[in-house]
């Protein structure tokens, strides 16, 4: 585990063993996913659209993902087999899979702190404000998920300086990765996480990400390495890696809004601050708030 990570101190989010029992009823744990998209960068240019972006600096975009469990706790997969890390840590961080060329990667960059180019969004990093909501008819409950989100790419780990963006990931990300195996912390890996994140997607999905570069005209038939419909079984694919992302939101904001019953429907907000120790020791906890629908 790099250095570059500092753990809070933070009980498990009271929130999430509710959550997942939930999730665990959905057919597919399908969510809709809400990014920021720069006003600027939408269609073409000219006066008026510049004055809207002015005015509005930026427009927003939601699409289905699937919900791929919490960082660090990928879950069991019998058709897995990539090398797996011990499970050390525990988190409330819940990850989805992605495309690098999808819109939503450089939307992630751009509306970060740091404001990224496109070019900067080809690697790790990220921090732009997400919500995540998923509507479980089952149990007639709807979650919230609102927080940042950070891309995890091939460079994580790997010969050579770390780049501000790996660096980044590693210190938000891994400030809420609890501890529950303290002497396995040397042999866990970002990369071997990475990795197995891959290996848990079908090969049908994993050859998505040798599909065509997405949005781009279809008026031509695309080469035989970016074809429509392959399967991939090699886990070090070279294109469907260079294309794969796991995408890791750090909730600041949870909501759960059970209509189940009609006479005693309630909303449970959750907000995540932390608090300085009179040691000086920064500690984390969860605030639920009970609230009318």
């Amino acid at each position: 585990m790099s250095t570059t990570t500092h753990h809070l101190s933070t009980p498990p989010a009271p929130w999430k063993s509710l959550f997942q029992a939930h999730l665990s009823k959905m057919p597919s744990p399908e969510f809709v996913l809400a990014t920021l998209h720069p006003a600027a960068h939408d269609g073409p240019s000219s006066s008026s659209a510049s004055s809207s972006a002015a005015a509005i600096p930026y427009l927003p975009r939601a699409r289905f993902c699937i919900y791929r469990g919490m960082w660090a706790e990928l879950p069991e997969n019998k058709h897995n087999d990539a090398p797996m890390n011990e499970r050390v840590y525990e988190s409330d961080l819940p990850t989805f899979t992605s495309d690098v060329r999808m819109e939503k990667i450089p939307e992630i960059f751009a509306t970060g702190p740091g404001h990224g180019a496109k070019a900067q969004s080809q690697g790790s990093g990220g921090g732009g404000p997400v919500e995540a909501v998923w509507w479980i008819k089952e149990v007639g409950t709807q979650w919230r998920v609102r927080g940042t989100a950070f891309v995890v790419g091939e460079d994580i780990e790997g010969a050579g300086d770390e780049s501000s963006g790996v660096r980044t990931v590693k210190s938000q990300l891994g400030e809420r990765m609890r501890v529950v195996k303290p002497d396995g912390e040397e042999g866990w890996s970002w990369a071997t996480e990475l990795t197995a994140h891959f290996g848990n997607c079908s090969p049908g999905m994993r050859g998505s990400w040798k599909n065509p570069p997405p949005g781009t005209p279809a008026d031509h038939e695309p080469d035989e390495a970016h074809r429509l419909g392959q399967k991939v079984t090699d886990l070090e694919d070279k294109i469907a890696r260079s294309n794969f992302r796991v995408v890791v939101i750090k909730p600041d904001l949870v909501e759960s809004t059970d209509i189940s019953d009609p006479e005693k429907a309630r909303r449970h907000r959750y907000t995540f601050v932390s608090e300085k120790q009179e040691d000086g020791e920064m500690v984390g906890k969860w605030v639920d708030e009970v609230l009318w629908p």
